[in-house]
């Protein structure tokens, strides 16, 4: 039957999430069971996706991805993909309205991973990080508003702002890797050679005002998402202040994380933040 070939589907999305990323596995337990599925079928697609231009060394990247391209567009058409990440893609596409012109600037970001390596302008940069977080925010938007289209525009905006704040942490975080291993080098004007710690505080003070902003449209989300996007928004805001103090050189020379411990600790606190009514 295919209801149980999808119900698989959403099961290696979820595996995908879960061995990917604890964080965001985390985060995503946090929202109502309803909505779960729904992302972590997105986080399968991005993530899969992400993998070819990122790790997929010695192998045909740019087949890949658009093998891995023509596959999705296949599946949204046929309505099913023996793909189970985009099996369960396709689905979540046509369920919550999630528009073509997002999953198109995604792919066009993850494409760019292939032929650049260094964004020297403003404006290459924020192309980049639209296409590669921004309509990921948007994305997982569509679910918690439940496609309804005037929900959606109301809080669009700060959803942006998350999805820049979450991706520019990571570019923060990933400094080191990012640059010797990609070879790739996303903050203009900022790499290995030149970063300091004036550098270092200009990026997280453009961070704090994208928290800042998206905080706004956090406290707005509905019920079965707000506490989800909430304990997402406290680890990352976590990880961004062991940054803050962190001297520069160190973030060059080593990759900061917020341990296991300090995940559990940031739970509880948002927890009872969340059950307090203070978000």
């Amino acid at each position: 039957m295919k209801s149980l070939f999808d119900a698989v589907s959403f099961k290696c999305s979820k595996l995908v999430t879960k061995n990917y990323s604890t964080s965001f596995s985390l985060a995503v337990k946090m929202l109502s069971p309803s909505i779960r599925d729904a992302i972590y079928s997105i986080y399968g697609f991005v993530r899969f996706a992400d993998e070819i231009v990122d790790s997929f060394h010695g192998y045909e990247k740019e087949y890949l991805i658009e093998d891995f391209e023509k596959e999705y567009y296949k599946a949204m058409q046929l309505g099913i993909s023996l793909n189970p990440i985009l099996n369960s893609f396709q689905q979540t596409v046509k369920e919550y309205n999630i528009t073509d012109d997002l999953v198109q600037a995604f792919l066009k970001s993850m494409k760019m991973d292939l032929i650049k390596s260094n964004y020297q302008t403003q404006t290459e940069y924020i192309d980049y990080i639209y296409g590669s977080a921004d309509v990921v925010g948007l994305m997982c938007l569509k679910v918690f508003v439940s496609g309804k289209e005037h929900k959606y525009e109301q809080l669009k905006d700060e959803a942006m702002r998350l999805g820049s704040a979450f991706q520019k942490v990571n570019f923060l975080r990933d400094l080191r890797d990012d640059n010797t291993i990609l070879n790739r080098s996303y903050f203009p004007g900022v790499n290995l050679n030149n970063f300091n710690e004036e550098a270092k505080n200009e990026i997280i003070k453009e961070i704090e005002e994208d928290f800042r902003i998206a905080y706004q449209g956090i406290v707005k989300l509905p019920i079965e998402a707000k506490f989800g996007v909430y304990t997402a928004y406290v680890y990352y805001k976590k990880l961004l202040t062991k940054l803050k103090n962190t001297p520069y050189y160190e973030i060059g020379n080593s990759r900061i994380r917020v341990s296991n411990y300090t995940k559990a600790g940031l739970l509880a606190q948002s927890f009872v933040t969340y059950k307090l009514k203070l978000v």
